[in-house]
Parts: C-alpha cells; structure tokens; sequence
C-alpha cells in the first residue's frame, strides 16, 4: 500500500495484539486504531468557538476540560542522525516501531478515532530533508482536522514537528503557539550543522523571522547537564524553565498553568530523558536525578484538558537500551494520557 501522503516514506503496518473480543468492552489499541485514509479522517468540521474550518486551523478545543473530538493521527519519524551528530548513542530511529509494539496490547479507552499515518524516515544522513518531509506531514494532518502525535526519534524530531506546526493554519492565522519541552536540556546550541541539541535555537531563529514572540518553557533542567553558555542563551531568549530538583508536584502545575495562560495553541515536546534513569533506561543520556514519572504524567493531563494541545511529540526512546521495553511502556502510558 502506498502511503496517503506523498511525504511519508513508509505506510503504516497492520498492528497487532491481544485478541479478548471485538466489542468495545473488549477493545484494544491494536484493534482501534486504523491506517489514516484521509477520507471522514481529514474532513473540515466547524471549528473551535465557532469559527469556520478545519479543526486545526481554529485553535482545538476552545475551552479547558472541554472534551476534544478531533481524530489523532501518529506519525513514525525514525531518525537518529540528530543523535549521531550530538555524539550521543545512536539507536532512536527504531523507536516508533517500539512504542507501537507495546501502545499495541493496551485496553483503548479513548473517546476518538485514532489513525496511523506510517512513517518519515531520514536515510543517508540527510537530517535536513527528512524534518521538512515530516513538516510538511504534520501541516497537512494539522490542517485537515487531526490532533497529530509524533513518535520519534532523536530530539531532533522537535524541528520536524515544529516546521508542521509553524505552517499550519492556527500558527498563520495569528494563534500564539507555545512550546513545552518536558525535558533535562534546553537543546539550544548553536551549532553548524542540526542535531539533536540544537532543534530549540532553530525555531526561536524561525520565530523571530517570522516576526512571531519564541514562547519557549522547559520542565525538567539539569543543571549538571547544561553549561553556562545554554543558561545565558535560555536568558538570551526569555526561555522559562524549572530545574528538575524544583519539580516538585504543585509547583509544575503551577508554572505549566501559568504558560498555557499566555498562549493560544500549544505543542508539547516529551524528551524521555527528563525521567529518572530507573524509569526511563532505554535514551542516550538517562539522567541521574529526573522528574517523577506522576509529575510528568500529571503535566500531560493538565495539557490534554487545557484545551489548547496542537501537536505533541515522544523522543529519545533507544529500544537497544531499554529494559523490558521500560522505556517505551512509558512512552506509550504517556501518549495513552494525552490522547484522552
């Protein structure tokens, strides 16, 4: 089967799990969710508060706790040449077929209709052409109505995510978009060629072209894991950020509550490296200290129910170096979240 859009590299395949029934009391991941046909998935709805036009282009929901019926759509974005060039462990771009693996199996109790897109896959190194491919997937499920969710990857995945976003008609229809990283780095270097380190400094560089404000917050910062060049840029760029020792449960509530106040739509990025390496073994850089795995959890909910979530990503899975796929139970627990 060729894929539905031109820029996908390879469709998606038949997923598969326990069987217990075909009712809905039975239901699993694997049985709901379906190849994306771009048929009642991508058709333009009314939109949010009573604009006119894809869902994506309205602003999602409208309304905290308001119950979000657009489709989701996964994308795959199977690259680690961010990682290579960041001189990290390689291994992230068989991540989406490993969170599929084990999203698979769960009982499937979301109020939606979910699809698979397949997958972008950077071969050859070419980082570059690969983060446009996905862009350019990630603005044509944005603008036909999807809430898309992309399972990358390196964190270089975040430009190909933020490149679909930026294009999207919300972000060009003059909606402040605000990026979330949940994450122990501020991936802002400055270097001569993308990597995995560097995809937050791209989209504040893209930002100020476009003549837009870089709404840029970070839950999760190591601080003996980012020099002082990354603070002052983080300064530089007006970048709000929690230490990970600070992330105490009602102290992130409050600190994500007060970001989504100030934007319109939101694009969370989920870096599984902002986890306790106990938690989360299986990245490149598994953090010594990290961010408890219901604090990161609690941030989803409080995101999915906000009624601003655009676009969301999950990076940095290494399956090679996981443990019993913990990693990626995680990933998908995560995504399971929401996706609710």
């Amino acid at each position: 089967m060729a894929p539905l859009i031109p820029d996908i590299d390879l469709p998606p395949r038949p997923w598969e799990g326990r069987f217990d029934g075909d009712d809905a009391a039975h239901r699993r991941w694997w049985q709901a969710v379906t190849a994306y046909d771009g048929g009642a998935a991508a058709t333009r709805t009314e939109g949010a508060a009573g604009t006119a036009g894809p869902a994506g282009a309205a602003g999602v929901t409208g309304a905290p706790g308001g119950e979000d019926a657009r489709p989701a759509t996964l994308l795959g974005f199977a690259s680690d040449e961010g990682v290579r060039r960041n001189k990290g462990r390689t291994g992230a771009a068989a991540a989406p077929a490993a969170i599929r693996k084990v999203l698979a199996p769960l009982a499937f109790h979301l109020d939606r209709a979910v699809y698979d897109a397949g997958d972008v896959v950077v071969s050859g190194g070419d980082l570059e052409a690969g983060q446009e491919r996905a862009g350019r997937a990630v603005t044509a499920l944005l603008d036909a109505g999807q809430v898309t969710a992309v399972l990358g990857g390196g964190h270089e995945t975040a430009f190909a995510s933020y490149l679909g976003v930026a294009a999207s008609a919300a972000v060009r229809g003059g909606k402040r978009l605000g990026i979330l990283n949940l994450d122990a780095h501020f991936d802002l270097r400055d270097e001569p060629l993308a990597t995995s380190g560097t995809p937050f400094l791209q989209m504040a560089r893209a930002e100020a072209a476009a003549g837009r404000d870089f709404r840029y917050a970070v839950v999760g910062i190591s601080e003996p894991n980012n020099t002082h060049a990354l603070f002052d840029t983080a300064r530089t760029l007006g970048v709000r950020y929690l230490l990970d020792e600070d992330c105490e449960a009602e102290r992130v509530r409050t600190f994500v509550a007060e970001f989504l106040a100030g934007i319109d739509v939101l694009y969370l990025t989920i870096d599984l490296d902002v986890l306790p390496a106990a938690v989360a073994p299986g990245v490149s850089a598994p953090a010594a200290y990290g961010v408890p795995l219901p604090v990161i959890a609690a941030v989803c909910r409080q995101v999915a129910w906000s009624g601003k979530l655009l676009h969301l990503d999950i990076t940095e899975l290494n399956p090679a170096l996981d443990v019993d796929s913990r990693t990626a139970r995680v990933a998908a627990r995560l995504l399971d979240t929401l996706l609710r």
